[in-house]
């Protein structure tokens, strides 16, 4: 596979021009356009987390890809993650394989355990399954995406027994599971045979180059299919350094307000956030040559196959989002493929 580049936002409400907060409703077609936007200036793929909070508009990511999936051509599309713990993974499949039809194969399932855990009591799960919510149901869907009938039986969902589950995909579905730096979790993606996708939201990109070399070495013990690596960072692109990281960091700095509080963070300061677009820091934001010239080094020092920003943090307006976007499209992708050439 060629380098990819994708695009991840998990929906935040963001603000208007007048600097109030938009509804969810408009937040969400908000991001039809971005990812509209995303497909013309050629990123490869769009991911939507799923969250249940107010901070975050989507909690379907399926039904707003499927809109978006009727708007764009090539884009791939995606989740970044779906909570497989607190779903159901015949329904999770369903869903996918549906939205792989209506995208003509465009369509691909990022699973994770979620950094959130809000799912868990609304759908009547007890927190103290969390691991083994995961694990179960990460078995039972890799059976489903053999696409054949499935006998399992677990301790966290009905039994199956031969039930064949549709609709069928034309060419299978495109499987992935977000890590966060548990060689546990490293172990289990290459077990099944699933592509990894690091999640990187702090120091350096090199801190995650054992989690590469261990997937590598696990899937050649137990014979699996060998993925490229993805990786996901936050960041923001604009015309100037100054411009995007002004942007950045009051939208990090919104969000550390809210989510931070309920988590004991400390409060978000401007040297922390310098850190953190620096090369010691996973914070993927200024000018597209600075953008760009970072991306490039994550690449070479881990061997990604696809590096996906989230480029939506905390409350930044959908005309600067836009701009990002189109930076990224048009100025950042074509840099790096241009550097790497000379690998």
């Amino acid at each position: 596979m060629d380098m990819q580049f994708g695009l991840g936002t998990f929906g935040d409400v963001s603000r208007g021009a007048d600097g109030t907060l938009l509804t969810a409703a408009q937040t969400i077609r908000n991001i039809v356009t971005q990812a509209v936007k995303a497909d013309e200036v050629g990123v490869d793929y769009f991911g939507i987390g799923e969250h249940h909070r107010h901070e975050f508009a989507v909690s379907s990511p399926e039904m707003v890809l499927a809109a978006i999936a009727g708007r764009t051509e090539r884009i791939h599309l995606g989740t970044a993650v779906t909570v497989l713990s607190s779903d159901d993974p015949v329904r999770v499949y369903e869903r996918f394989a549906t939205l792989d039809a209506l995208s003509n194969g465009r369509a691909e399932v990022v699973l994770g355990r979620g950094s959130f855990t809000e799912s868990f009591p609304l759908f009547g799960y007890d927190l103290r399954d969390y691991d083994r919510l995961f694990e179960e149901k990460l078995e039972l869907f890799a059976e489903l995406v053999k696409e054949q009938p499935v006998t399992w039986q677990g301790t966290v969902r009905a039994p199956l027994e031969n039930a064949d589950v549709f609709p069928k995909t034309e060419n299978g579905l495109r499987t992935w599971v977000g890590v966060g730096g548990s060689p546990e979790s490293v172990i289990r993606v290459a077990r099944y045979g699933f592509g990894l996708t690091l999640a990187i939201i702090g120091g350096a990109a090199g801190r995650f180059k054992p989690f590469v070399d261990l997937y590598h070495r696990s899937t050649a013990s137990f014979g699996t299919s060998v993925h490229p690596i993805s990786v996901h960072s936050p960041g923001h692109i604009a015309d100037t350094d100054d411009e995007a990281w002004d942007a950045a960091f009051e939208g990090m700095a919104a969000m550390n307000d809210t989510i931070g509080r309920e988590r004991g963070w400390p409060a978000y300061s401007r040297a922390r956030f310098q850190n953190e677009i620096g090369p010691e820091g996973a914070v993927y934001a200024g000018s597209p040559d600075r953008v760009a010239k970072k991306i490039v080094d994550t690449v070479r020092t881990l061997g990604i196959g696809r590096f996906e920003l989230k480029y939506a943090t905390g409350t930044m307006p959908h005309e600067v989002l836009m701009r990002s976007i189109e930076l990224y499209g048009t100025e950042v992708i074509p840099r790096v493929r241009r550097l790497l050439a000379h690998d």
